[in-house]
């Protein structure tokens, strides 16, 4: 079982199957199953990505800067609300940024988020990088790395890495177990290959799985393997 981890969660997975906003069923099963790690003894960060209300690479007739912002900003309105279901379920949390935003949240800070880490409580990391061209996922290994994290825990729709698109190739193939490497080798973008770079140079393995999967986080928290291991 891991100690610490960094849960990244994919906006279109929280969205439950409407592919925008966020759906309370599904973020309430979420923060069932943190809850149960949680009281399993494990320090949780999580890292939400913004794809539900915007996707900064796909937007047309815009500046690519302003986009990502946008994007970024749409991340902070994730953890808000997901933080704050988390906390009407009896979850002490904390919203985090890599830039002033009023009221809302506090200005990423590694000593801070450490101790609340320590203190049980769920710690959000808002705003990406705090810069455009970055991913969500590069935000993710970021903190992960920061924060001393054991692993990153990637719950996406899909429900691991596959030798090609299962979208369009019924015979794709999902592989149990691979190295960076061989993502990067194999220009596998099931993961953001910058991220996936950085993660192997920090030596932190990654989790890919479904979130749909039952009891998904809590299964992978306790050490099984129920999508991709990356390492």
């Amino acid at each position: 079982m891991y100690k610490r981890i960094l849960l990244k969660l994919s906006g279109e997975a929280l969205s439950g199957g409407k592919g925008y906003g966020v759906d309370l069923a599904t973020t309430r099963e979420v923060a069932g199953e943190v809850r149960e790690a949680l009281n399993l003894g494990v320090q949780i960060g999580i890292v939400i990505g913004g794809g539900n209300y915007w996707r900064g690479r796909s937007a047309e007739g815009i500046d690519r800067v302003k986009a990502d912002q946008i994007g970024m900003l749409g991340t902070v309105m994730n953890s808000l609300y997901v933080s704050e279901v988390f906390r009407t379920m009896g979850m002490k949390t904390s919203v985090y940024a890599p830039y002033p935003i009023g009221l809302y949240t506090e200005v990423f800070n590694k000593d801070k988020a450490v101790e609340d880490l320590e203190n049980g409580k769920v710690v959000f990391f808002s705003g990406g990088t705090g810069h455009p061209f970055f991913s969500t996922d590069m935000g993710a290994a970021l903190r992960a790395k920061e924060t001393d994290c054991d692993a990153i825990l990637m719950a996406k729709n899909i429900d691991g890495v596959y030798d090609s698109d299962p979208a369009k190739n019924p015979d794709a193939k999902k592989i149990d177990s691979l190295t960076y490497q061989e993502m990067l080798e194999k220009q596998l973008r099931v993961i953001d290959l910058t991220a996936a770079a950085f993660l192997e140079d920090a030596q932190i393995p990654c989790e890919l799985f479904a979130l749909r999967e039952n009891k998904s986080i809590k299964r992978v928290v306790m050490g099984e393997s129920i999508g991709t291991t990356i390492h």
